[in-house]
């Protein structure tokens, strides 16, 4: 199988697995909902951001539009990357890790492009695809479905620490998706292994 078949299956199987995990999630759950996976350390946890990875935002609506801009644009850098990789017969490692970080970006930009078209809102009940009144928003300004949840260490700071006393202390806090792990994943194989991958572009 050549490199650019290998890179291509790798973004679809990304994919398939991420909407498949998103779409159930919004059907069958609605958001705040939770399922314990491993007790308390692992969870399903629902919920919906506006804004980058791992929940973080970028303010409203205009904040949201640029967002999904920027992401479209940085998917075509990083699949002119990516093809620039392939032609040059690149080390598969690198080849799979920019792969990876264009599937998830893809598969996040999926989530705000069409979401708000495809979906009603889902905060009473689970969510309906294609629902016969529309979608709850415009196209671009979809709703990214995040689930994944693993807060290992819930705690409190103690009494004598000298900042947040006594308040709560939860690792790790932010809520996530398949495509955020996979760019994450993607860009963490590329830190520790760049010598080995960018050997043979020097």
């Amino acid at each position: 199988m050549s490199l650019g078949k290998k890179s291509v299956l790798f973004i679809f199987l990304i994919l398939v697995i991420d909407q498949m995990l998103k779409i159930w999630i919004k059907t069958h759950m609605q958001i705040g909902q939770e399922i314990h996976l491993f007790g308390n350390w692992g969870i399903l946890h629902f919920i919906e951001n506006n804004g980058m990875a791992f929940g973080m935002e970028m303010g409203g609506k205009p904040g949201k539009l640029i967002l999904s801009v920027f992401r479209i644009v940085a998917i075509f850098g990083i699949g002119w990357f990516l093809s620039s990789l392939i032609s040059k017969k690149s080390n598969l490692g690198l080849i799979l890790a920019v792969s990876a970080i264009m599937a998830g970006a893809v598969g996040n930009v999926i989530d705000s492009a069409f979401y708000g078209m495809i979906f009603n809102e889902g905060f009473n009940h689970p969510s309906v695809l294609f629902p016969p009144e529309g979608g709850y928003s415009s196209f671009l300004h979809g709703r990214v479905v995040d689930m994944f949840y693993f807060p290992i260490i819930n705690t409190h700071w103690p009494s004598w620490s000298p900042i947040k006393a006594g308040e709560s202390f939860i690792f790790f806090r932010p809520v996530f998706n398949i495509a955020d792990s996979a760019i994450t994943c993607g860009v963490i194989s590329i830190v520790l292994f760049q010598k080995r991958m960018f050997s043979d572009l020097s």
